[in-house]
């Protein structure tokens, strides 16, 4: 049984290159906090690419807010900005070496998307699923088994997840 529902994270921010660096080991430690480690890897990404998107795009400023929250089985990252005009997806040439943040979103996401969010902003979000509490839980605190006895573990397969037809590309941003 899960006690607590509903875990939620916020951090406002001016969406700068060594801002998003900390923002993503925030978000890293939050995920190891919530004993969710397995989607570290993919929600880091996911809020590098949409800082990055504001760094690069949002108008007439750079603040924003990153919230995390998991409610139940669902992890849920956004980026809420104060540019009203809403991202598009592209298929970038591959000889670019910009236009596919949101592609990579896409790609190592479960599902995501953009709403325009009061009189002049947006969210833009990405989920991803999360292992059940018992699972959790038995990944970090694993049974030792007796002197003698046979341990052998229970696997299951990743959930699958929709590939997007575009090159593999680099963030735009160190750290």
């Amino acid at each position: 049984m899960i006690s607590n529902p509903s875990r939620h994270c916020t951090v406002e921010l001016q969406a700068l290159p060594t801002r998003i660096g900390q923002v993503r080991r925030i978000v890293s430690a939050q995920l190891r906090y919530w004993h969710l480690d397995s989607l570290i890897d993919q929600a880091a990404l996911g809020v590098t690419e949409l800082l990055t998107n504001v760094h690069r795009h949002a108008e007439p400023d750079k603040s924003c807010t990153v919230e995390i929250e998991l409610l139940l089985d669902r992890l849920t990252v956004s980026v809420h900005d104060n540019d009203p005009r809403l991202p598009e997806l592209r298929d970038a040439d591959i000889t670019e070496t910009c236009g596919r943040g949101l592609a990579m979103v896409a790609a190592v996401s479960e599902s995501w998307g953009a709403r325009p969010h009061g009189a002049s902003g947006k969210v833009v979000w990405f989920t991803l699923p999360a292992p059940s509490e018992e699972s959790v839980e038995s990944v970090a605190a694993p049974k030792r088994p007796s002197h003698g006895a046979v341990h052998t573990a229970t696997h299951r397969p990743a959930p699958r997840r929709r590939r997007a037809e575009h090159t593999p590309a680099r963030s735009a941003v160190a750290g």
